[in-house]
């Protein structure tokens, strides 16, 4: 085959000497077809720089992206960010990076605009919205299965997921989680067993000390108006709040932009109360239907929470470790990757990841799906999500799912 994968380095050819403008509409063009999720974005962008253009070697690509899935925020952004550098130094990093977002970013600042300014849960739009839940619980549903039969490759890393799902849903903090993973897997695979035990112990410990949160039992309806809690301000978050919250998502995204979730919604909807389950998940299906990574999301989550500012400083730290790991570390990453302690704990902590998806799972599928009704549209979106393979499926789900909705409980307006 004429393009053929080849590891020769002779086939490279490089990145072309263009223009800062040039370069930064081709990005622009990439983030206007980011439809389909990471898979699909990373195929195009592999497509054209590596199969057709040899920026690099097919063998360089699958280092460079083995590495930015094991670290944290969207791999097609950083692998973006990553090609601009390459082409024009840490200018054409920004303008690849921002050229890849700007499109989703403007279109969900757009969509959170709307959303806020014309109630849509006060109008009889809020049926599709109805709708359209139950179809997010099942994709954020598969979105763990398939991370989870990706990640928890030994017994020791199943353990800890259902540990760190169990704790999580008992209230214990995340960050007590995550840490506590990383040293027990990375002790499990040097069969020092007994301290891996014992980690597990404190994970236990800490959820009879954190237990009456109860995290399962604190699930949020949708019982406030748009008007009572973003126009009037009644729960309302600070700028500061908005971006220490992004960029702590941004830095324990590991896996993909689903495990953004469960940090976000509990900054949002159990720590900050400024936005109900509902409206969080209104918002995840948003940037479901869009040409961006899911985690634009986090635009719309800051939106509710702080106006417009709010959702660009929630994006700003959403994105923000994204491009200072291809910006200014890339090189030292690199060698850090490549030691075993390190991507062992990273292993560990991205397991615990998958069971705090899980544990966010149950407490919004309890919220989401409290009727016959909902629980069916579950089930039929969960159907093409398991048989279709196509770019279009999620968007299609969202949008079927809406239009399901408007039939089904429209007449409850």
């Amino acid at each position: 085959m004429a393009h053929a994968f080849l590891d020769d380095a002779a086939d490279v050819h490089g990145p072309p000497r263009e223009s800062f403008a040039k370069l930064f509409l081709r990005f622009l063009r990439f983030g206007l077809l980011a439809w389909g999720g990471p898979v699909a974005q990373i195929d195009m962008i592999r497509q054209e720089l590596v199969t057709e253009e040899k920026w690099v070697s097919p063998s360089r690509f699958k280092k460079l992206l083995a590495m930015y899935q094991i670290l944290p925020g969207p791999e097609a952004h950083e692998l973006c960010v990553y090609f601009g550098m390459l082409a024009r130094g840490r200018i054409g990093g920004i303008l690849a990076g921002l050229g890849f977002m700007l499109p989703g970013f403007l279109l969900m600042f757009l969509l959170s605009w709307l959303y806020v300014a014309y109630q849509i849960t006060e109008t009889p739009m809020q049926a599709v919205f109805l709708g359209i839940q139950p179809a997010v619980i099942a994709l954020i549903f598969r979105a763990a299965h398939r991370i989870g039969s990706h990640v928890l490759t030994d017994r020791a890393l199943l353990v800890i997921a259902v540990v760190s799902g169990v704790v999580d849903l008992l209230g214990v903090p995340f960050w007590m989680t995550l840490a506590v993973a990383g040293l027990a897997y990375l002790f499990a695979t040097q069969k020092r067993w007994m301290v891996a035990a014992v980690l597990g112990a404190v994970l236990l410990a800490g959820a009879v000390t954190y237990g009456p949160e109860q995290k399962l039992f604190k699930t949020t309806q949708r019982t406030g108006t748009m008007q009572s809690t973003v126009l009037e301000g009644s729960h309302t978050a600070s700028g500061s709040q908005l971006f220490v919250s992004g960029l702590r998502a941004g830095l324990l995204t590991f896996g993909g932009a689903y495990t953004a979730i469960p940090f976000l919604q509990r900054d949002a909807v159990h720590n900050g109360r400024w936005m109900s389950d509902g409206e969080f998940l209104d918002g995840v299906a948003i940037s479901g239907t869009l040409p961006a990574p899911l985690i634009i999301f986090s635009t719309f989550v800051g939106y509710i929470g702080g106006g417009a500012l709010g959702a660009l400083l929630m994006t700003i730290g959403v994105f923000l470790p994204a491009f200072c790991f291809s910006l200014l570390f890339h090189t030292q990453l690199e060698r850090l990757m490549e030691r075993p302690l390190l991507r062992e704990v990273l292993e560990g902590v991205t397991a615990a990841v998958v069971g705090i998806i899980v544990s966010t799972l149950i407490t919004l599928g309890v919220g989401t799906i409290t009727n016959v009704k909902a629980a069916a549209v579950f089930v039929l979106a969960l159907i093409p999500l398991y048989v279709w393979k196509g770019k279009t499926v999620i968007p299609c789900v969202v949008m079927g799912a809406g239009l399901l909705g408007w039939l089904l409980f429209r007449s409850s307006f």
